[in-house]
Formats: C-alpha cells, structure tokens, sequence
C-alpha cells in the first residue's frame, strides 16, 4: 500500500463505542430492484450489497420506507410492518457477513413519492407547496395533521425497532435530499403556522422529534450499542429555501443530541455555499466543521471516485469517507487502494460489466439511461 493513504485504513470509534475497521463507508444508493408486490428484498440486491461490504467499514443501505405513504420509488424495500423482518434480516446478514456494519436509512418521501406508489395517490408534506423540478412542478400535496405527523414520527421509531430486531447495527435518519424531513426544515415546503412551522426554530421540530424517538427505541430495545446517524443536505436552490446559515443551526443542534454521526450530501465533497454565509469561498465542509467542532463525527460524501479523492477528503478534516457511486463502479476500490493498485480503479461506467459488478438490472438500468448520473454515460 501507498503509505500516503494509510489513514484511510485505520480504525475508527464512533460516540457508542462500536469501533469501524476503517474510514470508508459504503453511501446509500437507491437500487429500485426490490420485489415491486411487498416490498420484500430480492436476491439480486443481497448479492450487489455482499459483493460490495467485504472490505468497507460501513454499509447504509438504500432508503427504507417506514409507512406506506412515504414510499418514494419503485422496487423500493418496505419497512413499514413486523412482515418487514425477515426480509430486512436478509439485509443486515448480507452485509454483516462480509465483516462490515450494516446501518439501515430509514425515510419517508413525502411530496417527491409518486402517486401511483402510495395508498389512493395521497401525497403529503409540511403544507400543500408542490416541489419544483426544473421549470415544472411535481403534484400538489396535502398538508399533514398534527396527529397524521404524531404517527409519522412514531412510525420512524418502530422502523428503528425493526432494524435492531433484524440484526441491523444501526440505522441513518434520512433528513437530506428534498424528503419529508428535510420538507419540513425547509421554508420553501412548510409554511405551517403551528408548533411544526414558521420560525426557522418551529421547522427544527419535526428533525429533532424523529432524532428523539429513535434515540428512545434504541434506549429501550437495543441490548448493546446501536448507531444512530443523520444525514442532511446543507443548501437548496429554491426562493425561499434552506440556507447554508439555516443547515448551520440545525447542525448546531443535532450535534448536541448524542447521535453516533453526521452525514452530508453532497454531489461534490469540496464544494462552497451558494448563500447565507459571509465567506463563500469557504467549502461547506470547513464550516460545518468548524460548527460541529468534535463534538459529532462528520461523515462526507460527493465525487469520491479515486484514491486521492479520498485522500483530499480525509484531509479536510473528515473522519470518514462515504463513496456512493465510485463503490457501484469498482466493488474492488478499496482492495485495489490497500494492494497498490490505485492506478487500476475504475472511474466511469463499463458498459459490458454489469455481470461482473453485480448491478441488479433496475438499477443498471437507471445507470445506463440517466445521462450525468455516473461518470462514462
């Protein structure tokens, strides 16, 4: 190995005590690929998870709805009932076989599920504000009730449950990507005017209920420590919408909660705010950073593709390093990195490999038909 990334390889304890076997984790990546009729996990999935676990400290599965009515994409797996275990089970023991933790993400679509995947078509969100995309709108949602958000949050905590009773050594709050939680926080999607909206404090609540319930489920049913993480996106493009000053409070927040970790999405590890902070020529990361100061773990993710993407990574100060698309390209990464065969990692889609790489055909679909999406199409 090239003695330049040995950090990469060393072990890491998170909050709990659970100590990882090094610094890459293994990103959620949707795979579209479980059984469409119950939401029951595939043998194709087991295989593209176990394939890709063996030498990465972390796995967080691809989001796993907790009621029917947060489901966001087709072939996505169910963990809305008791009938989930065994199949959430299958996950877990895919992952944990091959020696890494497995971290379920735990979610709920709200405006950006399709109609015609939830129950009579009834979209739901914050308020009845339909997402943009591009110079279109998505459908209009209904605005919840305050007992409907009560039984959303509870349902987070019995997915939580399921997790720990499947075997799972952790699960991430999904919070990023423009989904119900993030809805929420958003002053674009909430235009509440009760105790779940208004002030950028108000929009806070919905998060920081759901960190509480889980954290609750764990205290009671996990009979050794069990990873709690949140994942975040810091900025969005709308008028109004979150600021990189807004993601600051939250964070701020969060990292007094005792969570395991903190997980940002990014498309690019080194990119800089758009608005809300003086200094924009600052990366995200630095300030996020300089928020958290050690008092959560920060995991960063975006366009980690080679062995110096990572380096770079870990050299601003993240402590660990989350690769999404580079590990669905090269299964093999990390043993290339720890071999000295950093030059043979493969960078771009290969469009004769998906049996080699052990891409369920949803998916490779998706890959080969999304131009931008992954490097190479």
């Amino acid at each position: 190995m090239n003695p330049k990334y040995e950090n990469l390889f060393s072990t890491f304890t998170l909050p709990n005590g659970i100590t990882l076997k090094n610094r890459i984790v293994m990103a959620p990546m949707t795979h579209y690929s479980s059984n469409p009729d119950d939401g029951t996990v595939t043998d194709a999935e087991l295989q593209y998870y176990a394939h890709r676990s063996k030498e990465v400290g972390m796995v967080v599965t691809a989001c796993i709805y907790v009621i029917p009515n947060g489901k966001g994409f087709p072939g996505q797996f169910a963990g809305d009932s008791d009938d989930m275990i065994p199949s959430m089970r299958k996950v877990a023991a895919a992952i944990k076989e091959q020696g890494a933790k497995a971290v379920l993400q735990i979610y709920h679509g709200g405006r950006l599920s399709p109609p015609e995947l939830v129950p009579n078509g009834d979209i739901v969100s914050a308020s009845d504000i339909p997402a943009q995309r591009g110079n279109t709108s998505g459908p209009t949602p209904r605005a919840l009730t305050e007992s409907e958000i009560e039984e959303i949050i509870h349902a987070f905590g019995e997915t939580t449950r399921r997790a720990i009773e499947a075997g799972f050594d952790g699960v991430e709050i999904h919070g990023a990507n423009g989904y119900l939680i993030q809805q929420f926080f958003s002053p674009h999607s909430n235009r509440r005017e009760d105790r779940y909206g208004g002030s950028l404090e108000k929009r806070m609540t919905f998060p920081l209920a759901i960190v509480d319930q889980v954290q609750s489920v764990v205290a009671e049913h996990a009979k050794s420590p069990f990873i709690v993480g949140y994942r975040f996106s810091p900025e969005e493009p709308e008028t109004p919408g979150i600021t990189m000053s807004d993601t600051l409070t939250l964070v701020d927040a969060l990292a007094d909660k005792g969570l395991d970790y903190l997980h940002v999405s990014l498309f690019h590890f080194a990119s800089t705010p758009k608005r809300g902070v003086e200094d924009l020529s600052k990366t995200r990361v630095q300030y996020l950073l300089e928020t958290i100061n050690n008092r959560v773990p920060l995991i960063g993710v975006g366009s980690i593709y080679t062995a110096e993407d990572a380096y770079q990574a870990l050299e601003s100060g993240m402590p660990l390093i989350a690769i999404g698309r580079g590990l669905v390209i090269e299964p093999n990464w990390i043993q290339k990195v720890k071999e000295g065969r950093e030059d043979e990692i493969v960078t771009v889609v290969q469009k004769d490999k998906q049996e080699q790489l052990v891409i369920p055909d949803p998916l490779w679909q998706m890959i080969i038909n999304t131009p931008g999406w992954f490097p190479g199409i």
